[in-house]
């Protein structure tokens, strides 16, 4: 691959933390295919990195379908795949465990483990396959994926599933010169992430608002970690705001 760009597609890049990482590697000379539900803000993204950088594919990550559309078209587009960020995720409502719907659970372990399952899946043949053989994909994992906040039993369930998916594809990846690591993000400055700083149910029961930092230094890790060579990889990284009540007690 030397001389030529690298491939990598960003699920859930149209806002937030997906955005930012389109950004930072597309800065670096990465070519990138933005997927996410909605057109307009893949749309917009697209038009700010310019059409020779970006290419967009909507995508429903709880589709089979419209999944593996997203990856047919990469592959048809561009002719390999060198990265994946599996970053799409949602949340469910802060209620209480005993009142959440299971249609809601299942709603949130389709879109935050069952797609990144079978995004891998694909990304995996892909890269199995290719001249030059081998790839990355880092995965979205979050805080939540080491210690919950009240009332967040889908998400973090989900969040704590994706470490062991992130382990096996490390794993079963060695085969084939695919490396997976997984990046676990606090308090971003995002829609979602945004919110900690009217306020957020702490353990202790109070509500309190929470430091956050910008989401462009997320963006910057992931291109850190996508940068390595497949000999080497980012396992797992933390970033985080510095002054969130993570490391302690409370």
């Amino acid at each position: 691959m030397s001389g030529e760009a690298r491939i990598a597609i960003v699920t859930g890049a149209g806002t937030g933390i997906g955005r930012a990482a389109a950004v930072s590697l597309a800065g670096a000379g990465w070519r990138v295919v933005l997927s996410g539900r909605r057109r307009e803000p893949l749309e917009e993204v697209a038009a700010e990195l310019g059409s020779d950088v970006a290419h967009v594919i909507p995508t429903d990550v709880t589709d089979p379908d419209s999944i593996k559309a997203l990856f047919d078209g990469t592959v048809a587009r561009f002719g390999r795949l060198d990265l994946l960020f599996n970053n799409a995720g949602v949340g469910a409502p802060a209620v209480p465990l005993e009142d959440l719907p299971l249609e809601t659970w299942r709603q949130v372990v389709d879109t935050n483990l069952t797609a990144i399952f079978l995004c891998t899946q694909h990304a995996f043949r892909i890269m199995r396959d290719q001249n030059p053989r081998g790839g990355r994909i880092i995965n979205n994992g979050s805080i939540s994926a080491h210690a919950p906040r009240p009332f967040s039993i889908a998400y973090t369930a989900t969040k704590h599933a994706v470490t062991g998916i992130t382990k096996s594809t490390s794993l079963d990846g060695r085969a084939y010169d695919i490396a997976c690591g997984q990046i676990d993000i606090g308090n971003a400055d995002t829609s979602m992430g945004g919110r900690m700083k009217a306020g957020v149910p702490q353990a202790d029961g109070s509500v309190r608002p929470e430091a956050v930092m910008d989401v462009a230094h997320v963006g910057q890790a992931i291109l850190a970690m996508a940068s390595l060579p497949l000999d080497a990889n980012v396992q797992f990284m933390t970033v985080m705001a510095t002054k969130m009540p993570f490391v302690g007690r409370g």
